[in-house]
């Protein structure tokens, strides 16, 4: 009897032994290794919510506008246009009376380079950017005479916009995709004319409208004047 109990405290106290080492390890390899830190804050900052539709968000893109229009950020390149976020505005603000000469009449916001930014990007907020795409590549191709640069232009065009397996495919009837079907065969700077002029009329009666009333160009007359 005596000596199970002497065999039971001598295995009591290699236990105690092994569990005092195993601790006095665990301590050590804790004080060698160096402490966290917290994420930086501008890691916090570069994940931030891009779906916050306030003001406060770096993306909202009413906040990119305010920076357009005052022309107080992106940096310069060398055509003297300042650039931020997609958004290409010219040195010099346009001023509210160019502003609210937009709403006269379509035809004065497009003859604008500044009109046509803004509406541009009130269409990409709309998912139909395509439209002023595809009518700014018809006047660039109207502005060529060299036969082969035409033909390579022409064929891009309606990979780009006409095609129905492009994404970025604009809004024609059958009647003007025939009309295109027959001038590709013989590309001209013209092949595209009844195309754009559908387009530039579904832009006036569709999208003008809405632009006029957003909020973006309330902004634009306020921040301008």
């Amino acid at each position: 009897m005596t000596s199970v109990m002497r065999r039971q405290s001598s295995t009591s106290n290699e236990n105690d032994v092994r569990m005092r080492n195993s601790r006095a390890g665990a301590h050590a390899q804790s004080a060698d290794s160096p402490p966290s830190s917290p994420a930086p804050a501008g890691d916090r900052g570069s994940r931030a919510c891009c779906f916050c539709w306030c003001c406060c968000c770096t993306c909202s893109w009413l906040y990119n506008y305010s920076l357009a229009v005052k022309g107080t950020n992106g940096s310069q390149s060398g055509a003297g246009d300042k650039k931020l976020t997609g958004v290409v505005v010219q040195e010099e603000p346009p001023s509210v009376e160019e502003i609210a000469a937009w709403s006269e009449s379509f035809d004065r916001l497009m003859r604008s380079n500044s009109g046509r930014t803004f509406f541009r990007e009130f269409l990409r907020s709309e998912y139909s950017e395509e439209n002023m795409l595809f009518w700014l590549a018809c006047e660039e191709l109207k502005k060529e005479d060299n036969p082969e640069v035409v033909e390579e232009k022409a064929r891009l065009i309606n990979e780009d916009y006409i095609s129905i397996l492009s994404p970025k495919e604009v809004s024609l009837d059958s009647r003007v995709r025939e009309v295109i079907n027959r001038n590709m065969v013989d590309p001209t700077p013209h092949t595209f004319d009844e195309a754009q002029l559908q387009i530039y009329t579904l832009m006036h009666r569709d999208s003008y409208p809405r632009f006029l009333n957003s909020q973006l160009y309330k902004r634009l007359l306020q921040q301008t004047s």
